[in-house]
């Protein structure tokens, strides 16, 4: 479960040059902070964060671009460029939101999740895009998954799922997708195979895989910005309707077994290095 917030501190700071992190303590304008890659710093100045109602995780950055494409758009640049349509929407909504990273430099699953449980959002969201596709598909393969036992969880991605699918039905381009695409959890050795539903449990959290990056007709419709606001005011509006309604969320489908991956959900990642903060 998430940990308790710490009384008087708050979860999160926008540091002077904009990045986010965690608080672990903090004394008049001298913070101590989790950084991007995990270390301790102290920062003076910025702005406190207490709380927000959604956290957006734009997966990847920096030297860990994840999936590319064909045409070189990395993933870590997609996610980002997303989740800011997905954090503008939102915003004109009057949702209070707050984005794990806010330009492409490393930030790791450990500090991406501890900013969540400090911030104790209603809804947290870690956007990606996939790769190493089943085969073709009549439609968008788009994935979310939710976290095992979790039915807010569930339906937070089921509403995801149905919005994107929904949106990005309208391009008539040569999909791909896994064949089990749809809403769905994947076990691992721990519960959530996945690090960043694992280690934000407590909090409602949805991990979605939008298109596939890695597919040439999906890469060149991906690079679009007005694509990119496509997905990202789709995402926008799953998360409205699980904030403001009671709607179960559609496309969950049981997942078929995979072998298990050594990184524990959470990916191999080259050495990290802190933005200056």
């Amino acid at each position: 479960m998430a940990p308790p917030p710490v009384p008087g501190v708050p979860g999160g700071l926008v540091t002077p040059r904009g990045v986010v992190v965690p608080v672990l303590s903090q004394q008049g304008s001298r913070s101590v902070v989790r950084t991007p890659c995990g270390a301790e710093a102290t920062v003076v100045g910025g702005r406190s964060l207490t709380q927000a109602t959604v956290v957006l995780d734009p997966g990847h950055g920096g030297q860990e671009p994840g999936a590319v494409g064909p045409n070189r758009l990395t993933e870590a640049v997609l996610n980002l460029a997303v989740a800011e349509q997905v954090r503008r929407a939102l915003q004109a909504a009057g949702v209070d939101v707050v984005l794990t990273r806010t330009a492409n430099y490393e930030t790791s699953l450990a500090t991406r999740t501890e900013l969540a449980t400090k911030l104790r959002p209603r809804a947290f969201v870690s956007v990606h895009h996939n790769s190493s596709p089943d085969g073709p598909r009549d439609g968008p393969g788009t994935e979310t998954y939710y976290q095992i036992g979790s039915a807010p969880s569930k339906r937070l991605a089921g509403l995801i799922y149905e919005e994107v699918v929904r949106a990005l039905s309208a391009y008539r381009v040569a999909w791909v997708a896994d064949r089990d695409a749809g809403a769905k959890y994947r076990q691992g050795e721990h519960g959530d195979y996945y690090a960043v539903l694992r280690r934000t449990a407590g909090v409602t959290s949805a991990l979605a895989e939008l298109a596939f990056i890695s597919n040439p007709p999906e890469a060149d419709l991906l690079a679009q910005p007005d694509v990119q606001r496509v997905e990202g005011e789709a995402v926008a509006r799953g998360i409205l309707r699980y904030l403001t309604t009671q709607d179960p969320g559609s496309g969950f489908v049981e997942p078929y077994p995979r072998p298990p991956d050594p990184s524990g959900g959470g990916g191999s990642a080259p050495p990290c290095r802190d933005p200056a903060l």
